[in-house]
């Protein structure tokens, strides 16, 4: 219950800037698209949790410990809404598309994944963990959990 209130008093989002949504993530999408996977790069699409229509976005697949898991850098994002309601999506690579059923991670939970997704994409996003880094102290990475969710990706 603690980590849905958090999320309802406030919950952190970060637009994206001009250039990361219109040259930056549509060349990330068109080569994840064409098989391409940059750096464990993927699309993410769901089903619009008013509209019913299939939402696309590129996201970075973290694997750990050979579960995989989505975290959002950018808080809580429309893909994040989205995969609340629907609870499940594909990720796509190529023409391989991977059907999977979300678990959302509880706050107490994060802090050794955002750790390694830290430490794998910090130079891609981590300007949007307000200065914490792989490096950080365990207590700076559960406070900034509640602003980033995570999903465990299952089959």
């Amino acid at each position: 219950m603690a980590d849905s209130a958090a999320r309802d008093a406030k919950p952190r989002f970060q637009r994206p800037g001009w250039f990361t949504k219109n040259v930056f993530n549509p060349i990330l999408a068109g080569l994840t698209r064409l098989g391409f996977s940059v750096m464990g790069s993927r699309v993410l699409c769901v089903r619009g949790r008013t509209s019913g229509e299939r939402r696309c976005t590129p996201v970075n697949l973290l694997v750990l410990q050979g579960v995989r898991y989505l975290v959002a850098p950018r808080g809580h994002t429309q893909w994040v809404r989205n995969l609340r309601v629907a609870g499940s999506g594909e990720l796509l690579l190529g023409r391989r598309s991977e059907p999977f059923h979300a678990l959302e991670v509880p706050d107490a939970e994060k802090a050794p994944i955002l750790r390694a997704y830290l430490k794998r994409w910090k130079v891609e996003v981590g300007i949007f963990f307000g200065g914490v880094g792989a490096d950080s102290p365990e207590e700076d990475l559960r406070r900034i959990a509640p602003d980033h969710p995570v999903f465990r990706l299952d089959r």
